[in-house]
C-alpha cells in the first residue's frame, strides 16, 4: 500500500491512477493523517457477459404470455 500526501497526489494524480493494478491502493494523507483512499475499480471491459450470450440456452413455452385460466373471469 502506497502512502502519499495531498500535495504529492495533486502533482501525480494521473500517474497514480494509471499505475494502479487490481488490489492496489493508495492512501492520501494530510498532516500525517489518512484522509482518502484511491483504489482501482473494475473495468466495464472486464464484464464477463456479452449481449446474446444466453441465446439458445433458454427455452420458453409458446404460450408463456397467454392469460392464465385462474384469471379468465377477470379478462372477460
Amino acid at each position: 500500500m502506497l502512502t502519499v500526501t495531498i500535495q504529492e497526489a495533486q502533482a501525480q494524480l494521473l500517474d497514480l491512477i494509471h499505475g494502479l493494478h487490481d488490489g492496489d491502493e493508495v492512501v492520501i494523507t494530510d498532516n500525517d493523517q489518512p484522509v482518502a483512499r484511491l483504489a482501482r475499480t473494475e473495468s466495464r471491459n472486464e464484464w464477463p457477459c456479452q449481449a446474446g450470450s444466453a441465446k439458445g440456452r433458454i427455452w420458453m413455452s409458446p404460450d408463456f404470455d397467454a392469460p392464465l385460466d385462474d384469471f379468465r373471469e377477470y379478462m372477460e
